[in-house]
């Protein structure tokens, strides 16, 4: 094994002991340390970094390998003071972030009313709870898919998010609504099938994932009859998280609630690092900048 190699093994196992989940980025960085092999350059460069990073498909994949890198050279420049670490703004990535679709009560109302179409009733259940239970929590559909029954305390009333992005955890109170819907759903599902460990459970039975799901979903929208706005992308199952961080910030400034002091609540319910990742729903989402702007408008008025 090369030196790098090693070093890239150790920099790997540093990142998992702080709770990252470092397997993607290391495979890209083996890539890397290949790379330099095969140049015969025996630590990083700015001009071996840029090289390589020229070789991904699009500017934002280049830009991404260089973010990654980064980490990986200011760990190695510790102990080689001949590592160069690359600096910020090599590559213009210009990524534009899809605005998300935000669905409406009714839409809702619709997407829940399209699961009674699904057979077997079970079914029909399992995605109806699912719809249900990220529109009233904004988890992800990831963090969906992995709940265990141990995870769902209803006497409590109480959803427990387990190593979930960046191996982060949370806990998330659930309203008495969410809790009856859950109570009843675990009801069908124990009718249905014998408890497995998994919440959510495919029509088979099985652990519910993402390929069961989505497709399905997909279906419902067609049911549903709800249909991305011009220009817009086609409305996703995640969503439903962007929709409740939306509401969210909408009541609370109907409410004339201060948001500011408000957001860090809301990013850690949805498992945020930081309210600077909660920011790109107030960025995204024309129907809640029209709300600030009128907020801001009346408070102008109110100084003059």
């Amino acid at each position: 094994m090369s030196t790098l190699s090693a070093r890239l093994d150790s920099y790997a196992e540093l990142r998992r002991a702080l709770g990252y989940k470092p397997e993607a980025d290391a495979r890209l960085l083996s890539g890397f340390v290949r790379y330099l092999g095969a140049a015969g350059q025996p630590t990083v460069t700015v001009d071996a970094a840029l090289a390589w990073a020229a070789q991904a498909p699009t500017a934002p994949a280049g830009a991404a390998r260089l973010t990654v890198l980064r980490g990986f050279a200011r760990y190695l420049s510790r102990s080689d003071p001949a590592c160069q670490v690359p600096p910020v703004g090599l590559i213009r990535a210009n990524k534009v972030r899809p605005a998300p679709h935000i669905y409406s009560p009714a839409e809702l109302a619709a997407l829940l009313q399209a699961t009674a179409t699904l057979v077997p009733g079970v079914w029909a259940a399992t995605m109806g709870t699912l719809i249900g239970l990220m529109a009233a929590t904004g988890i992800r559909p990831g963090e969906a898919y992995r709940l265990q029954d141990e995870h769902v305390d209803l006497e409590r009333a109480a959803l427990s998010i387990v190593n979930s992005k960046r191996g982060k955890s949370r806990r998330i109170p659930l309203h008495t609504t969410t809790v009856e819907a859950l109570t009843i759903y675990t009801e069908a599902r124990g009718r249905a099938f014998r408890s497995g460990g998994a919440f959510f459970l495919s029509a088979q039975g099985a652990c519910l994932t993402s390929h069961d799901a989505a497709p399905v979903f997909r279906h419902l929208l067609g049911v549903a009859s709800i249909e991305p706005a011009a220009g817009r992308r086609r409305a996703r199952l995640g969503d439903l998280r962007h929709t409740f961080a939306v509401s969210t910030l909408l009541d609370w400034h109907q409410a004339g609630a201060d948001v500011a002091r408000q957001l860090p609540v809301l990013s850690a319910y949805l498992g945020h690092n930081d309210p600077h990742a909660t920011y790109w729903y107030l960025e995204a989402v024309p129907e809640l900048m029209a709300v600030v702007a009128r907020r801001l408008e009346r408070a102008w008025e109110g100084r003059q």
